[in-house]
């Protein structure tokens, strides 16, 4: 079997395995992700796995790339893919993305002992901070175009008290041509 008709064939299965499952996620044909952990799990993560061309005899790409890992610390993601590698060397010539992604499910735990939630720079901003900034954001988003005393002069000239065209201002007169 060519390497293509075993990464059709892992597809397939791929598919039909985790048909449904909102864990699973194909972004192509050659790509995935899987969500290790409960959404609402602080130590549930994000494998993002890629193909290449010679896959399975070359080792699938795992990526812990996703935005959605951005909370786990460096060391962390080392020892998760570190450990997935140990998996990838093992089943190496197998279909394995099955295996890997339960294999990662059982030892969730184990992958995440070490999981110190980390503070991003935009944390590390008190919200204090955050709270000064977004009302002041805010505030400039209300605050109306500054006039120079001609242009308010000019406007009040041409409209009544309460900043409002005179009624008619725009009134065409009809004229009737014999």
């Amino acid at each position: 079997m060519t390497a293509n008709e075993d990464q059709e064939m892992e597809l397939e299965a791929l598919r039909s395995i985790y048909e449904g499952d909102e864990c699973f996620k194909e972004l192509s044909p050659v790509s995935f992700q899987f969500r290790i952990g409960d959404l609402d799990d602080s130590k549930s993560f994000l494998l993002e796995v890629s193909w290449p061309e010679n896959y399975p005899e070359t080792a699938p790409h795992i990526s812990l790339d996703a935005f959605f890992n951005n909370r786990i610390s460096l060391e962390t993601k080392q020892y998760i893919l570190s450990k997935m590698s140990e998996q990838v060397e093992t089943n190496l010539g197998t279909a394995m993305m099955y295996t890997l992604f339960e294999w990662a499910k059982e030892n969730q735990e184990t992958l995440m002992e070490n999981y110190q939630p980390v503070t991003s720079a935009v944390t590390l901003i008190s919200s204090s901070d955050v709270m000064n900034n977004s009302t002041s954001a805010s505030k400039k988003k209300e605050k109306k175009e500054q006039l120079t005393k001609a242009q308010k002069r000019k406007l009040i000239g041409r409209t009544d008290n309460k900043g409002e065209l005179p009624r008619g201002w725009d009134w065409v007169d009809v004229i009737k041509v014999s």
